[in-house]
């Protein structure tokens, strides 16, 4: 038996750009979701929480005047804060949906570079 102390709440990456899962590919209903917008959502999310990709041509330095903080890690607070004040109900997994190349982009930088992000989830 492998045992684990990870606390920290999984994110998945899903890959479907252009469509929600058809029925029965994948048991999503009640699930909560990471959405960058602009995605197809499958139907019965118990919560979707939206991002947007940082633009392409950023300041090339990235500096904390341009992009304070990624935006995938702002929507995962509002999950995290929405799921600790029982506004949400209690998740133990994320599904995170990107439509674009900057958008799963994003959603790695999150859960790499992002301290806050970093302490209360993990790539699932």
């Amino acid at each position: 038996m492998v045992w684990s102390l990870d606390a920290r709440i999984p994110v998945r990456l899903l890959d479907m750009p252009d469509a929600p899962p058809r029925a029965g590919s994948e048991a999503l209903s009640g699930a909560v979701l990471l959405a960058e917008d602009g995605a197809a959502l499958p139907p019965g999310a118990a919560r979707v929480e939206h991002f947007a990709a940082p633009p392409a041509g950023a300041h090339p330095a990235g500096c904390a005047c341009c992009q304070p903080r990624n935006p995938v890690a702002i929507a995962l607070d509002r999950l995290f804060l929405a799921r600790a004040r029982g506004q949400a109900p209690w998740f133990t997994e994320v599904l995170a949906i990107a439509r674009s190349e900057a958008g799963r982009d994003a959603i790695a930088a999150a859960l790499q570079g992002d301290s806050v992000t970093r302490a209360r989830f993990r790539t699932g």
